[in-house]
């Protein structure tokens, strides 16, 4: 059946309250057509939820999309998971309306990429391809 590697498998979610998905939605399928398999969770995610669906979904990454301003809270509360539960390899990137001063502390706590509005669909896939599902010579 070929390598092991196969397509890069992201997880994209929305998060908290937010119930506008559909730049989510936009993102998603841009990932699907560059031939990457995507879970789209669906909206009013949980972070316990999103990162139950990474490891049962055997993800590479988990992107997230949050408008509602609670950005610090629910970055890190997924990466909190992910390191908790050894899947801390899984990359977390995210984009939204999030304010210039936050994006450096999301970085540091280990957030991978964050993506403001304008960003091309062209430049995430590609940031993406770069980034994510890279052999980490297991």
């Amino acid at each position: 059946m070929g390598v092991a590697s196969g397509p890069i498998r992201v997880v994209v979610a929305k998060p908290g309250l937010d119930g506008h998905d559909r730049g989510a939605k936009v993102i998603a399928r841009a990932l699907r057509d560059a031939g990457m398999e995507v879970v789209y969770t669906g909206l009013h995610q949980t972070p316990e939820q999103i990162v139950d669906t990474a490891i049962q979904e055997d993800a590479d990454a988990i992107g997230l999309s949050i408008l509602s301003g609670a950005h610090n809270t629910l970055f890190a509360a997924v990466i909190d998971l992910l390191r908790e539960r050894d899947a801390a390899d899984i990359l977390v990137f995210g984009g939204g309306i999030i304010p210039e001063a936050d994006i450096a502390p999301l970085k540091e706590k280990g957030v991978a990429e964050i993506f403001t509005p304008g960003t091309t669909m062209a430049a995430i896939v590609e940031w993406v391809r770069e980034n994510v599902g890279q052999p980490t010579g297991a």
